[in-house]
């Protein structure tokens, strides 16, 4: 699997990114990945070689570049519960400068970056995203409603913004939510949100699950989830997306 790490241009300096998609040459759609806060790592560049696997180029830029490259803080091998708080302490001020003017600006250089690509085909593009990555991946969906066809999110905070936010989303849409980060009650409220803006979409809370599930370097991962993840992702994309 080619894989590549990238500068990618953006109105505050260079974002460095990892690439992967399918060897043989080729163009294939884009897929842009929005990491988990604790940013581009073995496990990220794992499940981008994955999904380039399916036949798909997929972009995982550094969400933090504007505070130093890959990687922005050290993290360990394994993030378990009792690094997690010195892990924070170092990622939050990151994570609150990370204002939604930012998001977007960066948004816009990812996607022109991602399409101008030559091994991405024309057409749409897909977003997907973990934890914060998933709220990024919905702002990013929401503001570019022309250009991308398919939105999903894992274990994201996708309701932060609001129903205005979502109204604005086109894409079809899956949101996979950790049991341990939504009840009954706030999903069938987003879900009706979702109704509203008259979009294809499917949102449910991925059984036994705690936020984080997706991340097989953490305490909260759940493999059985992490497979259905694949589940809704592969098929969502295989619906959205153009193959040549």
């Amino acid at each position: 699997m080619p894989t590549k790490t990238l500068q990618i241009p953006t109105a505050d300096g260079q974002a460095d990114a990892f690439a992967a998609f399918p060897d043989g040459g080729g163009r294939h759609p884009g897929v842009l990945m929005y990491a988990d806060g604790f940013g581009i790592r073995p496990v990220l560049r794992e499940m981008a070689r994955e999904l380039a696997g399916h036949g798909y180029y997929v972009l995982v830029p550094n969400l933090f570049y504007r505070h130093g490259p890959t990687p922005v803080i050290e993290l360990p091998e394994y993030i378990g519960e009792e690094v997690r708080p010195a892990v924070f302490a170092q990622l939050m001020p990151m994570i609150e400068a990370h204002t939604t003017e930012r998001v977007l600006s960066d948004a816009d250089a990812y996607l022109k970056f991602l399409t101008a690509q030559p091994e991405v085909s024309a057409g749409p593009v897909a977003v997907t995203g973990y934890c914060i990555g998933g709220l990024l991946a919905t702002r990013t969906a929401a503001a570019h409603p022309g250009q991308v066809a398919a939105l999903a999110a894992f274990h994201g905070p996708v309701g932060v913004d609001g129903p205005d936010s979502l109204s604005k989303l086109t894409a079809e849409v899956h949101f996979g939510h950790a049991q341990s980060d939504l009840t009954p009650e706030a999903l069938g409220e987003l879900n009706k949100t979702l109704d509203a803006a008259g979009v294809g979409y499917t949102s449910e809370i991925y059984p036994g699950t705690v936020h984080g599930f997706t991340m097989s370097d953490t305490d909260a991962f759940n493999p059985a989830a992490l497979q259905l993840h694949w589940d809704r992702l592969l098929p969502l994309l295989g619906r959205t997306l153009t193959k040549s």
